[in-house]
C-alpha cells in the first residue's frame, strides 16, 4: 500500500510529537496554519510537519486525519471536518467521553471512516514512548497500526466498538489527575498550618504516593486547562453509567482556579497560592 498523507489537527505538545511518528510511514504530515499560535508554528516547524493555509487544503490532500485537541473543541473541530465532507480516516484520538465519540462518528459518517482513539502516556519524545488505544473497524485500526508501526508510539485495537478507547483513557485519567488534584489540596491544607514538610515525610514511608512527590502540584496547574475539561468528561461517561460523578466534578472545578497558568512554569509556591486564591 501506498504511504498516505497525514493531517494533524492541531499539533499541540502531544500532537506535534504524534504526528512526527506518523511520519515515519507517511508521505507527508500537514498542518493547517490558519488561526494557530506562534507557539503552534514553532513546534510543527520543529518536527518537520508540512503547514498549509487552510482546513479544506488540509482534508483535500489527507488519507488519515489524526484529531488531538483540548477535548472542549473535539465536537466542534469534527463537526467543522464533516461540512467538508471528508471522505478519508478520522482518528479522534481526544480525552473524550464515549458518547461524545459516539456523536462525533455519527457526524463523520458515512463518508468518513471513524476510528475512535485514545493515547495514555507522555508525547513520544526523549524516549518516552506513549500507547495509542484504538477501537473501530478492523481494517481502519490495522491501517493505523502500520502508519505507526516502528515508532516510539505503541498502538493497542481493543475492539470494533467506537468508545472503547476513550473510556480507557477516561477510567485512567479519573484515578491519575483527580489523584494530583487531592496531593495539591492535601500539601496546601498542611501549608496553611506550617505541617507540609511533616506530611510529605509521613507519606514518603510509604511507596508510590503522589502525596511524597509535591513537585508535581506545579506540573498539574500547567496543565490545568486541559485537565479540567478532561476529567468533566470522565464525570459524564460516570454519570452515563449510574455512577456519582460529582467528585471529578470537584476535581475539575479545582483545577479551573489553574486556568491562566497555562502550560507556565511554576513553582510548588506559586501553584498552592493561586489555589488559595480563586
Amino acid at each position: 500500500m501506498d504511504q498516505p498523507t497525514v493531517g494533524i489537527l492541531h499539533p499541540g505538545s502531544m500532537g506535534a510529537a504524534v504526528a512526527a511518528c506518523a511520519a515515519t510511514n507517511a508521505d507527508a504530515v500537514l498542518w493547517c496554519e490558519t488561526g494557530r499560535s506562534s507557539a503552534s508554528t514553532t513546534r510543527a516547524a520543529q518536527f518537520g510537519l508540512t503547514p498549509v493555509a487552510t482546513l479544506s487544503e488540509l482534508l483535500d490532500r489527507s488519507d488519515i486525519v489524526i484529531s488531538l485537541c483540548p477535548p472542549a473543541g473535539a465536537e466542534d473541530l469534527a463537526r467543522d471536518v464533516a461540512g467538508h465532507r471528508f471522505a478519508g480516516m478520522y482518528v479522534e484520538a481526544n480525552a473524550i467521553s464515549p458518547a461524545r465519540g459516539q456523536r462525533i462518528a455519527a457526524l463523520l459518517e458515512p463518508d468518513a471512516t471513524v476510528v475512535d482513539g485514545s493515547v495514555i502516556g507522555s508525547p513520544p519524545v526523549g524516549g518516552k514512548a506513549p500507547t495509542l488505544y484504538l477501537s473501530g473497524p478492523a481494517s481502519a485500526t490495522e491501517r493505523i497500526e502500520a502508519l505507526f508501526a516502528g515508532t516510539a508510539v505503541r498502538t493497542s485495537a481493543l475492539g470494533t466498538e467506537v468508545g472503547k478507547a476513550s473510556a480507557l483513557k477516561l477510567a485512567y485519567a479519573s484515578f491519575q489527575k483527580t489523584s494530583r488534584v487531592l496531593v495539591a489540596l492535601a500539601v496546601g491544607m498542611a501549608r496553611e498550618h506550617g505541617v507540609d514538610q511533616e506530611l510529605i515525610e509521613v507519606a514518603s514511608r510509604r511507596t508510590d504516593s503522589y502525596l511524597s512527590e509535591p513537585q508535581y502540584v506545579a506540573k498539574t496547574a500547567a496543565r490545568a486547562w486541559r485537565w479540567g475539561p478532561e476529567l468533566e468528561e470522565a464525570a459524564d461517561t460516570l454519570a452515563a453509567a449510574g455512577l456519582p460523578p460529582e467528585m471529578l466534578r470537584a476535581a475539575a472545578s479545582t483545577l479551573a482556579r489553574w486556568n491562566d497558568a497555562k502550560d507556565g512554569e511554576l513553582t510548588l509556591t506559586d501553584a498552592l497560592d493561586r489555589l488559595a486564591q480563586p
